[in-house]
């Protein structure tokens, strides 16, 4: 929805715009939502998906607007509303990203390094595990993304990434606050909306590509278009850019990045890849990783569970080096890494040695990526609580069921958010694709405690759904409830430890 912003004043020149009659009015603040105008406020009618934003300039007329940002389809839309007023309007052909490069200018600073990273999966690991390497090394650093803003200065996010209005003052205050280095995940959305616009971005990183958010964009080439942003728009010439060249998709953005004339350092398994994977080794709580650096070899021990994550490692180290730290710095901060909250985050650990890991898997997909990258840390058997959200996509519920029937020993059907609709019902439809063998408790903490009793030395627990969240939707309401807090308890009780 956005926000209200005011610091100072401000001309319209002085925020690159330029009004249609040349007027250089002063400025006292941006605002996204007509609702927190105030007087002598910018409103910026931006177009949305639903509806457009000129919709409501008549009422931020009334709340006291000075000027009016907007398009073109605004400008005639709100035609009969701005004749006759007497404040600035401003037509742009891209409003939304003339509005990011007022916001830049609005707001100026920022931290000195700050990189960014897309792709479809891998995002939130590859800005944490970048901003835990800088913060090693003394750094005062933050990474913003699906978690918020973490690290030497924390907020909430509604937005994996923001409108640039948060955008440009979260990374303001940050660096009043002493951050001097920002990693952030830059969504296809963000990136098609150029909320990215105005930030000084001085390395990006792609990660992977794959079926997503195809309720927005077209197709898999407007898909891949919106991520390329980040490197043919975002990111100036010369610029550092870490790719992982594994897969078609990632040879493509390697050629867009060299066509660009960006500092390449490619990532992958592949022979020539630069920071590349040799082998690794997996046990009960993390992996061995073996790789090469400019063509050295170096052994790392990662606490972290999945074989994917070398690669989202690597990608952080290529981050890293791009912001300017030594390799030597950086590859002694890799053992300190941990996972980030609710992602394949290990939780307990029973006293016969078998584990508990929290993952935020909701999707079919999801789930059978959690199963398989678990099996080679696990040499007994792998049980699975799971569940599905109510009043959310009907026709994954089985699917989930049957994942979890594919990929695990022990399935262990449950609630999760049933919101709205019957808990009962929900848990069926799992059910039926998880099979006759599943067994149903309702009660997730019971289901969790029935898991954790399950487990035999050797095994290992993965509870599905929730990840990071503290919450359970029941109805229209929201009641205490942690995954990890859950499991700590089960483990801690059924070891005699409470």
């Amino acid at each position: 929805m956005g926000e209200t912003v005011g610091q100072g004043t401000k001309t319209l020149s002085q925020l690159g715009l330029r009004a249609r009659d040349g007027r250089d009015l002063d400025v006292t603040g941006l605002s996204l939502d007509s609702r927190t105008v105030k007087p002598g406020h910018l409103f910026a009618a931006l177009p949305g998906s639903a509806v457009h934003g000129a919709e409501f300039i008549p009422y931020a007329l009334r709340m006291g607007a000075i000027a009016v940002l907007t398009d073109r389809a605004g400008a005639e839309m709100a035609a009969s509303a701005l004749s006759g007023w007497d404040g600035a309007v401003v037509v742009a052909e891209d409003a939304r990203a003339a509005l990011a490069g007022a916001a830049a200018l609005w707001f100026e600073a920022q931290p000195e390094h700050v990189v960014a990273v897309t792709g479809t999966s891998g995002k939130t690991s590859v800005a944490s595990f970048t901003r835990q390497i800088w913060q090693h090394l003394g750094r005062k650093a933050i990474s913003l993304g699906t978690m918020g803003v973490q690290g030497d200065y924390q907020a909430k996010l509604a937005h994996t990434t923001p409108d640039p209005l948060t955008l440009h003052r979260i990374l303001s205050e940050a660096a009043a606050a002493g951050v001097t280095h920002a990693a952030m995940e830059a969504s296809s959305h963000g990136l098609d909306q150029r909320r990215l616009d105005g930030v000084r971005v001085e390395a990006g990183a792609f990660t992977n590509f794959s079926q997503d958010h195809l309720d927005y964009h077209a197709g898999f080439d407007e898909y891949f278009a919106a991520k390329a942003l980040l490197f043919n728009h975002i990111l100036e010439d010369g610029a550092a850019a870490v790719i992982n060249i594994d897969g078609d998709r990632g040879r493509q953005m390697l050629d867009i990045a060299s066509d660009r004339g960006l500092a390449v350092t490619t990532v992958g398994i592949t022979d020539n890849a630069m920071l590349r994977i040799l082998g690794q080794r997996y046990d009960a709580t993390g992996q061995d990783l073996r790789f090469s650096l400019m063509g050295q070899p170096h052994m790392v021990r990662l606490p972290l569970i999945g074989g994917f994550q070398a690669e989202n490692v690597l990608a952080a180290v290529g981050l890293a080096l791009a912001a300017g730290d030594s390799a030597d710095a950086v590859l002694r901060a890799l053992p300190e890494l941990h996972t980030v909250r609710g992602r394949m985050q290990l939780v307990a650990q029973r006293e016969n040695g078998a584990t508990v890991f929290v993952d935020y898997a909701h999707k079919p997909g999801a789930v059978v990526a959690a199963l398989q990258s678990l099996r080679p840390h696990v040499m007994g058997r792998i049980v699975c609580v799971i569940g599905a959200g109510g009043d959310r996509d009907r026709g994954k519920r089985p699917l989930m069921g049957e994942a979890a029937r594919q990929f695990a020993d022990v399935v262990i059907v449950t609630d999760d958010n049933p919101r709205t609709e019957d808990p009962a019902a929900i848990r069926a439809a799992v059910v039926e694709g998880a099979g006759p063998e599943a067994t149903e408790v309702a009660d997730r903490a019971e289901a969790i405690l029935r898991g954790v009793d399950a487990l035999v030395p050797g095994d290992a627990l993965l509870i599905c759904g929730k990840g990071h969240e503290t919450g359970q939707i029941i109805g229209n309401d929201v009641y205490p409830f942690d995954d990890a807090e859950q499991a700590s308890v089960a483990v801690a009780a059924l070891d005699g430890k409470i």
